[in-house]
């Protein structure tokens, strides 16, 4: 895997950005610095049930992926995120 610094403020710029992930088109609504890693939301037509604090379900949603940008071997970009294919 190749080995590239990316920093928070790249990541950031790449907020709402469409990318396709796993053939399904989302698109990328935050960065978790923790990590760091992507949090993508699914552009199409797929929803999942969410439910409230108790459990409850109420609505359903967007499902969400979260993909880290860091793989498992120090200094090297996680296979995933490397095949994201930006799309605008």
């Amino acid at each position: 895997m190749p080995s590239i610094t990316v920093s928070l403020e790249q990541l950031r710029a790449f907020i709402g950005r469409r990318v396709r992930h796993h053939d399904i088109e989302c698109q990328i609504i935050e960065i978790l610095e923790d990590g760091p890693a992507l949090v993508l939301q699914d552009c199409e037509q797929h929803t999942v049930i969410q439910g409230d604090q108790h459990g409850e379900a109420h609505r359903r949603v967007a499902p969400t992926f979260i993909v880290p940008v860091v793989g498992d071997e120090a200094g090297q970009l996680n296979p995933v995120f490397v095949s994201l294919n930006l799309l605008t």
